[in-house]
């Protein structure tokens, strides 16, 4: 089995900065790509930002210049660094990781349960 466990959200106001991370556990034979994704009260899945096994980034417009994914693969967690934080930030940010259990399975989509992060204005 693997779990994913989110930490690091909460209330802030805006301006303000959070950490967030996501530590995969369980029978884990290899880790690609490490992805942030946030959803609004009533609005849409929103992919927030991914890493690469070999660190290369992407970011959506909205979060670019502002925050920062990164991973350590020693320890299966991946973080995103949330700086200069607006009220739309407001969101669940889950994270998801395209893993395989061993070496002749086959590569899935595992999520965390999500964490809230509230921005007041």
């Amino acid at each position: 089995q693997v779990q994913l466990v989110e930490s690091g959200g909460g209330l802030v106001q805006a301006g303000g900065s959070l950490r967030l991370s996501c530590a995969a556990s369980g029978s884990i034979f290899g880790i690609d790509v490490m992805a942030w994704y946030r959803q609004g009260l009533g609005k849409q899945r929103e992919l927030v930002a991914t890493i690469t096994s070999g660190g290369s980034t992407n970011y959506a417009d909205p979060v670019k210049g502002r925050f920062t994914i990164s991973r350590d693969n020693a320890k299966n967690t991946v973080y995103l660094q949330m700086n200069s934080l607006k009220p739309e930030d407001t969101a669940v940010y889950s994270c998801s990781c395209h893993l395989r259990t061993g070496i002749i399975s086959n590569w899935g989509e595992y999520w965390g349960q999500g964490t809230q992060v509230t921005v007041s204005s």
